[in-house]
């Protein structure tokens, strides 16, 4: 065998050895990035533990506002707190409430109460309650079992994300109520109609002018990722696994409020049967600004792990409409929070109460 065979031989193995690296090169970069295994020392595995019991107290102590499931006992005011219904506070307040009053001859049982409930704990698209004026507390509650009232009044709330209290809802509210009260044998003192919708229609627009719902976008600039390697980013920056599939949150330090931030990436790539494999090319980590405590720096928290999590997995942040977002674009956005902050506490509906949560629900 010559020389030149003998080269030509040798430069195709290198060549065709060449070629194998690349494509193997190309191919491990285009596969989404993975979560790296648990170290040694258990690290890790600390770390899962600590965030799965976060999770577990933040599921128990979420709060639920109530929904349109139908029959039974209206919600307590903080449900998921696990007060008592002695100690639960009352929802009904003037400020955000057509409120009308049930009186009564003699003593009204919770037994009774509770069997003349209204089947569903919704007018429209209007919550509405009703609570009892305890008689050996002389405390406003729910109805229970087992406990005696010396009056009750019920209330339609004025307004909501899906608009203000209506004629015709608030119309349907005087019927179911008074079919109530003809069943206790109560006499009801209703409000003026249109005074309690033009109030509400005055609460919707001031709802309507300082409601912020914000989000980040963070969006892969080289490889994709896998669900399992996004998970183990977020949860270094607070995060836990949230009761819906592909939903993080980042909860608050204050028991029983809304968690502060959520992440959501997509449902498919978390139900995927193979999650290693599945690509994730972005995520959104969203605030929902009315829902949250001022003092818990939710904007401030935002922004600080949106870019955490875009320089730890080689992403960019943008907006929506997948705009980068630079340093003055956030400035400016935490300046406009902080005058919507002022105007929802002039108007004694501050960010994270329950009445403000339940106005922009």
């Amino acid at each position: 065998m010559s020389p030149l065979q003998l080269g030509l031989i040798v430069l195709g193995v290198v060549v065709v050895a060449a070629v194998l690296l690349y494509n193997r090169w190309v191919t491990s970069r285009l596969q989404p990035r993975r979560a790296r295994p648990a170290p040694a020392d258990g690290t890790e595995d600390r770390a899962q533990e600590a965030a799965a019991v976060a999770q577990a107290l933040h599921d128990r102590l979420e709060p639920v506002l109530g929904d349109d499931t139908g029959a039974g006992e209206p919600p307590l005011a903080v449900s998921g707190s696990r007060q008592s219904p002695a100690t639960a506070l009352p929802l009904l307040d003037p400020q955000l409430d057509a409120i009308a009053q049930l009186t009564a001859d003699t003593m009204v049982s919770g037994d009774a109460v509770l069997a003349a409930l209204p089947g569903t704990r919704r007018i429209g698209s209007k919550p509405f309650f009703i609570e009892g004026q305890n008689l050996a507390t002389q405390a406003w509650e729910f109805p229970r079992s087992g406990q005696r009232y010396t009056c009750l009044r019920a209330g339609i709330q004025l307004a909501n994300r899906m608009g203000p209290l209506n004629e015709i809802e608030f119309s349907e509210f005087v019927v179911k109520l008074q079919a109530f009260a003809d069943a206790l044998q109560l006499a009801a003192d209703f409000p003026d109609m249109m005074q309690e919708v033009a109030r509400a229609r005055e609460l919707d627009q001031f709802a309507g002018a300082h409601d912020a719902q914000l989000s980040f976008t963070v969006r892969a600039t080289r490889a994709a990722w896998s669900p399992g390697y996004l998970t183990q980013h977020a949860a270094r920056q607070g995060f836990v696994v949230g009761a819906l599939p592909g939903r993080m949150v980042l909860p608050a330090a204050q028991p029983g409020a809304a968690a502060v931030l959520v992440l959501q990436f997509e449902t498919q790539a978390a139900l995927s049967e193979d999650p290693d494999q599945a690509a994730l090319r972005d995520f959104s980590i969203t605030l929902d600004v009315p829902h949250v405590a001022r003092a818990e720096r939710p904007f401030v928290r935002m922004r600080e792990a949106a870019l955490a999590l875009a320089a730890s997995m080689e992403g960019s942040v943008t907006d929506d409409g997948g705009q980068p977002l630079g340093k003055d674009a956030m400035d400016r956005i935490g300046a406009d929070l902080e005058v919507l902050y002022d105007a929802l506490e002039a108007r004694q509906l501050p960010a994270g109460a329950p009445l403000t949560r339940r106005l922009f629900s």
